[in-house]
């Protein structure tokens, strides 16, 4: 079929059976499509722009993450158990470095004394007198123990021929010409012991004056000195032989650690009657001045009741310093080191530095 003007009619869109085009009008001409804006009433949302979340639909933000307050400022984060022991040790190294060094005007000699083993004697003497040297006092250790643990720790020799503290008590030796200055600090000075030292408390029952022979001995030492010791620590075997007895007599004060537990507790009272008898026989200024708490387990009721039963009975000799169980501390030794040089950042290394200037302060007893 012709179109009048000569053109082809167009198909019909619904005879042919297509879709139909919106486009085009029921006469088959093309109309302009409105934009779909423009075919909207107003003030009524238009379907191809999301409407908007109602306020109480929109989630918060995030709450922004505290941040940790600067050491500088001095105020820390608490917020959990681990930024507390972060801020509690960063509190405690402040407050040592504002420390003053005191230092006393005549040796003080201590005895580190307890007939049980394990509680840490060679542990705190070594660690207290590296604790004082760093702190620029000079400082020596007798060790009197025949295992030579506080000789290892202090990274001296004491190999069986090596010149010992058995010379010293048995052959009368002097001590200038025994003693070894320790690597870790200057001012830190060891009589060490050898394997010989264990006979030395057979051999000491036939000698004159059996029990004054490492007095003599040290008090001969500190008066020819050319340069003041302040600190002289006595490192005695878990017993409370010859050997712990010749110790006991030379010292002015003893230091008594106390691991916290109950066995620790048990020898006690046996010690401080020998104690007790060498005052008054053998030494009458012999005190007991110092008991440091080690081992200590905050977590565990008995270490809390062992403390506070020790604390209850010795309020004036008892550190408020407590030592911690601490891998560090058993550590060092293995290298030679006491746990202030092989680890000076540690809670162990803190707490002997602490009770180091708590003894300080303190001074020897009148």
């Amino acid at each position: 079929m012709k179109h009048p003007e000569g053109g082809t009619a167009a198909a019909n869109p619904m005879a042919s059976g297509s879709a139909a085009d919106p486009t085009l009008s029921p006469m088959g001409q093309s109309r302009s499509v409105e934009p779909l804006h423009e075919l909207v009433e107003p003030g009524q949302p238009r379907p191809d722009v999301a409407a908007p979340r109602s306020a109480a639909a929109v989630p918060p933000p995030p709450p922004a993450a505290k941040k940790p307050a600067s050491s500088a400022s001095g105020v820390f984060d608490d917020s959990t158990p681990l930024a507390r022991e972060i801020s509690d040790l960063a509190r405690r190294r402040q407050a040592l470095a504002r420390e003053t060094p005191v230092f006393p005007t005549a040796t003080r000699v201590f005895t580190v004394a307890n007939q049980k083993g394990g509680v840490g004697k060679t542990t705190t003497t070594v660690n207290l007198a590296a604790a004082l040297a760093r702190n620029g006092a000079r400082v020596l250790v007798i060790d009197l123990d025949p295992q030579g643990n506080a000789s290892t720790a202090l990274g001296v020799e004491h190999r069986s021929d090596t010149a010992s503290v058995y010379d010293v008590i048995i052959n009368d030796s002097p001590i200038a010409e025994i003693m070894q200055k320790s690597p870790e600090f200057d001012a830190l000075y060891c009589l060490p012991a050898t394997i010989h030292l264990a006979g030395a408390e057979i051999e000491l029952v036939s000698l004159v004056a059996r029990e004054q022979r490492l007095r003599t001995a040290l008090d001969t030492f500190l008066d020819e000195s050319d340069e003041m010791f302040h600190y002289v620590f006595i490192d005695c075997p878990p017993s409370l032989g010859l050997l712990t007895i010749n110790a006991f007599v030379a010292a002015r004060e003893v230091l008594i650690p106390i691991q916290c537990e109950y066995y620790a507790l048990e020898g006690l009272s046996q010690l401080l009657n020998n104690i007790t008898l060498i005052e008054k026989h053998l030494n009458p200024s012999l005190s007991v001045s110092t008991i440091l708490l080690t081992m200590y387990d905050s977590r565990t009721n008995l270490a809390n009741q062992v403390a506070d039963d020790v604390r209850k009975h010795f309020p004036k000799e008892v550190l408020q310093t407590l030592i911690p169980r601490s891998v560090r501390i058993s550590e060092a030794p293995s290298y030679g080191q006491s746990v202030i040089s092989y680890d000076p950042s540690s809670p162990g290394s803190i707490s002997y530095l602490e009770a180091a200037a708590e003894i300080a302060r303190r001074g020897a007893p009148a």
